[in-house]
Formats: structure tokens, sequence, C-alpha cells
């Protein structure tokens, strides 16, 4: 599903290169240590965003932010995001994406190291869609949290509880975790209830 509709995009701007990104975003996805940030979020990230795409504006946009906002992720960097956001330019500029939504993208993914409130409904919309494991239901949720464990297990505990915890507190410290009404709705209350929870296995 992911690479039809990868491809299907790419093909609007450019046929030629359509195959071979795809491939690149594969093979970044699939790397053995991709637990969590793995073509199972990127497609869990697209059902949450078909679900409320009536609301986004530029839709094409969007889904190029889904595909490469995460295709730089190391843990020992704090500078993924920034990576991310500097391949996906360098992508969509060889396809001839126009100037002004290629720098949306990198906004779109440049905001998800913060997950704050922008002027920007698309963004809001994408972030929120991000962090929507954040409400699910405690058993996907659990999971979630192992698997980021995972990604970070060269980390001894007594290093990755402090970081994760702050991480965790970070997000109940906001008033709201969602920045939409359509994602506060859906999530708002559960993820708060899992996040408490997961603290007090830390």
């Amino acid at each position: 599903m992911l690479e039809e509709l990868f491809i299907n995009t790419v093909n609007v701007y450019s046929k030629e290169l359509s195959a071979v990104l795809w491939q690149e975003i594969k093979d970044y996805y699939s790397h053995k240590s991709r637990k969590y940030h793995n073509l199972t979020h990127l497609e869990n990230l697209y059902n949450e965003l078909h679900l409320c795409k009536e609301l986004i504006e530029d839709w094409d946009t969007v889904l190029f932010a889904l595909f490469y906002h995460d295709i730089i992720y190391k843990s020992t960097r704090n500078d993924n995001e920034e990576q991310s956001a500097e391949l996906a330019v360098q992508r969509l500029k060889k396809i001839n994406y126009p100037e002004d939504k290629t720098e949306r993208c990198r906004q779109m993914i440049l905001a998800t190291k913060s997950h704050l409130p922008v002027s920007d409904n698309d963004i809001n919309l994408f972030t929120d869609a991000d962090l929507s494991i954040l409400g699910y239901y405690w058993s996907k949720y659990a999971k979630y949290y192992k698997q980021v464990r995972e990604e970070y297990s060269f980390y001894p505990d007594i290093l990755y509880k402090p970081g994760r915890k702050k991480v965790l507190k970070h997000f109940l410290s906001m008033s709201f975790i969602y920045k939409t009404d359509f994602f506060r709705a859906k999530y708002e209350a559960n993820a708060k209830e899992n996040i408490r929870k997961e603290l007090t296995k830390l």
C-alpha cells in the first residue's frame, strides 16, 4: 500500500525517479535498528491522516512529510528531524516539487521535534497524527513503548529511564497533547492515562 501511494504521488511530478526514491525510503525504514520508527509507523500515520483528509489543505505535501519525517533516525543523535528535513528538500527538488510546498514540507518535518502548536493547520494535523499512538488502547501503547526501548537498547536503564520520564512528563505538562479538535477528541484523555501508567513502570 505504501509503495503504491508513494509512487503514484511522485509520478505526478517525475515518473523517472519514483521507484528509486521509494527504494531509498524502504531501505531506511526497514533497517534492523528500526523497531518502532519503521514502515508500520508510516502506515499507521497514513491511516490516521486519511481519516481527516477533508481537513487537510495540501495533501501531497502532507504525504511527502509522512514518508520523509523519520527517514533519518539514529537514537544517538539529536538532529534527526533536521537531517530528515534536509534529505526531504533534496529529494523534492529532484522531482521539481514547487518551492513553497517543499518549504512547507520541511517545516512539517521540523515540527515533529517539539510537537508545539503552529498557525498552519496541516502541520498541526500531521504532528497530532504522529502522536496518535499515545492515545491507543493500552496493549498497543505498551507495545509501542517497548519498541522505543528496543531502539535505545544500547542505553542502560539508569540512563534511559530518566530520559524517557522527561519526555513523558513534558507531554503531561502541556495543556493539551493534541493541537487539533479532531485528534484531541479521539485521543487526549486516553493518551494522558497511558502516559501516567507508563510512568509508574519506569
